[in-house]
């Protein structure tokens, strides 16, 4: 068999293999949803990179399909992925679609998928966040910006990446919330669509840059919103159609 013959062979199976998605009967159309959200998917990780949110392959995102999760793999380089490395698993964490491993997150991204409404979980290692939170066991509210996350942005406890502790945590934190930061770990936000979910992981990296450069002035506090005035800037967002939850 010549070597075209092979590549035709497997991108040929890859797409049956897609057909065949939880949730998603039917057939071509399916295919084509999926291979569209890995499209995005990548795109997005590829962004968290060249947008200084993550090192390496340190973050990961998700995109719900159906009853499948597309999620990033573990270990390669949002480079090098290709639309045939898509890689799926069901709600249960079952790998569904591709044969690289899932990102060692797992856990967080199912949790959130499993309780909220997410269509796209954002996680990142940003730097700034990742400093908050190991300050504070909340950002003070220092802009606006933070009725776009349903409130003040709370820490969640550590754990050891990758565990279900971890992701018991995070969901603790994101009570009434669509992003929280994970105590010396980085962020994690999620949303309907991916490009929420990641304008959400920015504003929230912008909004702890701008905490800590306030704050390291020396001898003046930030001005700091009251629950009222964040509440009322949450629902003018929620008008201007960007919803907290």
């Amino acid at each position: 068999m010549t070597e075209q013959r092979i590549t035709e062979q497997c991108v040929t199976e890859q797409r049956r293999e897609r057909e065949d998605v939880p949730g998603h009967p039917g057939g071509a159309r399916g295919a084509a949803e999926v291979d569209g959200a890995w499209e995005a998917l990548v795109a997005a990780a590829r962004r968290t990179v060249s947008d200084g949110l993550v090192v390496g392959t340190s973050g990961n995102v998700s995109v719900r399909v159906g009853d499948t999760i597309l999620v990033t793999p573990s270990g390669v380089p949002y480079d090098r992925l290709t639309p045939d490395d898509v890689t799926g698993v069901d709600l249960e964490g079952r790998q569904v679609l591709g044969t690289l491993v899932p990102t060692s997150e797992l856990p967080l991204h199912l949790a959130v998928h499993r309780t909220t409404d997410a269509r796209a979980v954002v996680h990142t290692h940003a730097v700034h966040a990742t400093a908050v939170s190991t300050l504070v066991t909340e950002l003070p509210p220092i802009h606006y910006m933070a009725g776009a996350l349903g409130g003040p942005v709370r820490v969640a406890p550590y754990a050891t990446y990758g565990t279900e502790e971890l992701a018991r945590n995070m969901l603790h934190a994101l009570a009434g919330r669509t992003g929280c930061l994970l105590r010396n770990h980085g962020t994690i936000t999620y949303g309907t669509t991916l490009d929420q979910a990641y304008d959400r992981t920015a504003q929230l990296e912008w909004m702890c840059r701008l905490w800590l450069t306030a704050s390291s002035v020396p001898g003046l506090t930030p001005a700091l919103l009251t629950p009222e005035q964040l509440a009322q800037a949450g629902e003018r967002l929620r008008a201007y159609g960007q919803p907290g939850r």
